[in-house]
């Protein structure tokens, strides 16, 4: 286990649960907006041991809910499910944040978690601009059916980058999404980051959010939407 750092206490990363983040080096992605660059080197080593992280929690079972698994991308670790085990022996909720990618191993942790962020970048014809990687579309919608038709709580989520995605990109995306029961779907702004070599305007930024008939048309194709 590859554990880049650790964030003590948060109240938005795990929905109406107090949780503390571990954030997991490694991941296959090349996401051009990406804020954690320095996490994608699956062969860097980590800052902190797995049992440094266990004793962490260990000492926090009367303050915090939950966990939340984050990146990187966690699913890429090799051991990823004895790490769920050993947080819900601790007796802590587990929340997954995930590209995706990694269907399979989303099939055998999801028993044991408890709420799953699901990052889905574009419609699938332009999904290979937003991930850095070709045919990857398929795994992640092949992860949203699985969750999809398991009783977990998740949320799919959505950065409206405006270098790569139209308005006309999140009605194909929403078309593509709708026959997937989806508890939340979260428009996440784009926000600038060092070495941004050429940002948009924040005109652009607020473009996706200020189109009236796309907010409408989302609240009236999925159960919540949330706009970040």
């Amino acid at each position: 286990m590859k554990v880049a750092g650790l964030v003590p206490f948060t109240t938005i990363d795990f929905p109406e649960r107090l949780a503390g983040v571990v954030f997991f080096q490694g991941c296959p992605l090349k996401c051009p907006y990406c804020h954690n660059p320095n996490l994608q080197d699956i062969h860097q080593d980590g800052t902190l041991s797995w049992e440094d992280v266990l004793h962490f929690f260990s000492e926090r079972k009367k303050r915090l809910d939950g966990v939340v698994l984050s990146g990187g991308e966690p699913l890429m670790q090799q051991d990823i499910l004895k790490a769920v085990q050993e947080i819900k022996a601790l007796g802590f909720q587990v929340a997954i944040h995930t590209s995706g990618i990694y269907p399979k191993k989303m099939k055998e942790i999801l028993p044991f978690i408890d709420w799953v962020g699901l990052d889905i970048k574009a419609p699938q014809e332009k999904y290979h601009l937003l991930s850095g990687r070709e045919h990857v579309s398929d795994l992640v919608f092949e992860t949203l059916k699985i969750l999809s038709d398991s009783d977990i709580d998740f949320e799919v989520r959505t950065t409206l980058d405006p270098a790569h995605l139209t308005i006309q990109d999140i009605y194909a995306l929403a078309d593509q999404l709708k026959e997937y029961r989806i508890p939340q779907f979260a428009l996440q702004k784009y926000r600038t980051f060092p070495g941004d070599k050429n940002p948009p305007s924040q005109s652009l930024i607020d473009s996706f959010f200020e189109d009236e008939m796309l907010i409408k048309t989302l609240k009236d194709s999925f159960n919540r939407v949330i706009l970040r």
